[in-house]
């Protein structure tokens, strides 16, 4: 039997912070006690928060395929960003891995499921520090994209679902204004080549879309995986979300989805480096408007690790009505539960000791120490 005591930490709860200790058993939390103390290892007014839980990061794919063409090693970049994430307080992250490709990019047949597989062989091999768990981003207007699903169809690590639609004039791109911007200008295309693009990203959509939404939902009901929406802009969204037994709205685009999505039970999720920012790098919603409604449950690190961490300090300090607890809850307690976690996200007794001591006098909190299942990882 292994124990450990972290004492003297101003610990947070779901509903409160409490200045005390906290005892680890065998890799669980066995005890929280109030009042200061003498023994094990002195927090100094630290904070111990629960370890992160991240549902939605693109980050994998920046150390895979650091420059247009470019592929790096498999283990080499899953490690990379691994340490990275753990650094950053997170210790279940869900990697999201891109089903479907066009003339756009993405991955090819299979690429995606030998990134899997390097990921779990990683993690026999005992390489990685965080839990990893897999997040499927499926491009439904996409013609292959249920080709690239079937890689998955017996993998017990998939345990989320986005359904997605980038085409023009929806969802992300309600505006050709936008679409144009981020697809015309950034990557330099001509009037011609551009006019081509949209015509058969639209001729895709209206071809494919519903079928694939369809047929994946389904799937995911069969399997028990949890199914996420991804930029929802209207009520007719919200509503064929719920059909599919949506649980996690991704990034919705309007006041009207969000509160339509969080008042039919699910979990409203929004980047933190859209907090962090104070505004959506695609020119949507802020993520910080929809906290001041109480419209936001989920924060994810999308494309920067730290921002999870950072996001829920920058909630607290500037938000009105939302606690340390509360912010915090969004990037542990709440993405835990709403893919069905119950072990974590959480500082209780009996839960997993995924912990992480921060400290944070002012500006951006720093990780002191990240523990997974009590075994100290950073």
């Amino acid at each position: 039997m292994s124990e450990q005591i972290f004492s003297n930490a101003r610990i947070v709860l779901e509903d409160r912070i409490v200045d005390g200790s906290v005892l680890v058993r065998d890799g669980k939390i066995a005890a929280i006690d109030e009042g200061t103390s003498s023994s094990g290892e002195d927090f100094g007014g630290d904070y111990l928060i629960p370890g992160l839980v991240e549902l939605h990061t693109d980050h994998l794919e920046s150390h895979y395929s650091p420059r247009p063409g470019v592929r790096w090693h498999m283990t080499s970049a899953i490690q990379a960003h691994d340490a990275q994430i753990v650094t950053s307080g997170i210790t279940t992250v869900f990697d999201c891995l891109r089903m479907g490709s066009d003339e756009d990019g993405g991955f090819d047949k299979g690429e995606m499921r030998d990134m899997a597989d390097a990921i779990q062989a990683a993690e026999r091999d005992d390489r990685l520090r965080a839990e990893h768990l897999i997040h499927l981003r499926c491009e439904v207007a996409s013609d292959n994209v249920i080709e690239h699903f079937a890689d998955f169809e017996k993998d017990p690590h998939v345990r989320l679902v986005s359904l997605m639609d980038h085409s023009p004039g929806q969802r992300q791109f309600q505006t050709m204004e936008q679409y144009t911007l981020y697809y015309k200008t950034k990557r330099g295309l001509t009037d011609e080549q551009f006019a081509r693009f949209v015509e058969s990203r639209l001729s895709l959509s209206e071809r494919y879309s519903t079928v694939h939404r369809n047929a994946l939902a389904k799937a995911c009901a069969e399997r028990g995986i949890t199914v996420a929406s991804h930029d929802d802009a209207t009520l007719a969204h919200v509503e064929e979300a719920r059909g599919h037994g949506v649980k996690l709205a991704e990034f919705p685009t309007s006041f009207e989805a969000a509160e339509a999505s969080h008042k039919s039970g699910m979990s409203v999720l929004m980047g933190a480096p859209n907090v962090v920012r104070g505004k959506s790098h695609s020119g949507n919603i802020a993520a910080r408007d929809l906290a001041k409604r109480g419209l936001l449950d989920v924060l994810s690190s999308d494309y920067v690790p730290l921002s999870l961490l950072h996001a829920s300090f920058v909630l607290a300090d500037e938000i009105d009505g939302i606690s340390l607890p509360q912010a915090i809850a969004m990037v542990t307690a709440t993405p835990a539960r709403t893919v069905s976690l119950s072990d974590r996200g959480r500082i209780e007794s009996g839960l997993r000791a995924d912990l992480v001591r921060v400290r944070r006098d002012h500006g951006v909190p720093v990780v002191r120490a990240v523990w997974r299942e009590g075994r100290r990882v950073a």
